[in-house]
């Protein structure tokens, strides 16, 4: 009977364990940004002296953004200390 007692708490518990989260979604990259990952850190007079792609867009940290969808595009996302924070195609 001891025995059970002290199996109850560890079945208990097992039953606590959380679930794996899902895998994340495959990102597409319809614009070619990984490619340029090696910009992320960079500062951002760097994309000043190169050819981007027609559609792209540079975005500022308080910079307001549409929120259509275009896979093709090429975004480049500038954190506050003015560096490179993310390349992604959205």
């Amino acid at each position: 009977m001891k025995r059970l007692l002290l199996l109850a708490p560890l079945c208990t518990l097992a039953a606590c364990v959380e679930a794996e989260p899902p895998a994340p979604l495959p990102q597409s990259d319809g614009c070619q940004a990984a490619a340029l990952h090696g910009l992320v850190g960079q500062p951002r007079a760097v994309l000043d002296r190169m050819k981007l792609p027609a559609a792209a867009r540079v975005i500022g940290p308080r910079d307001a953004v549409t929120t259509d969808f275009r896979p093709d595009r090429m975004n480049f996302e500038i954190g506050e200390n003015g560096l490179i924070a993310k390349i992604a195609c959205y």
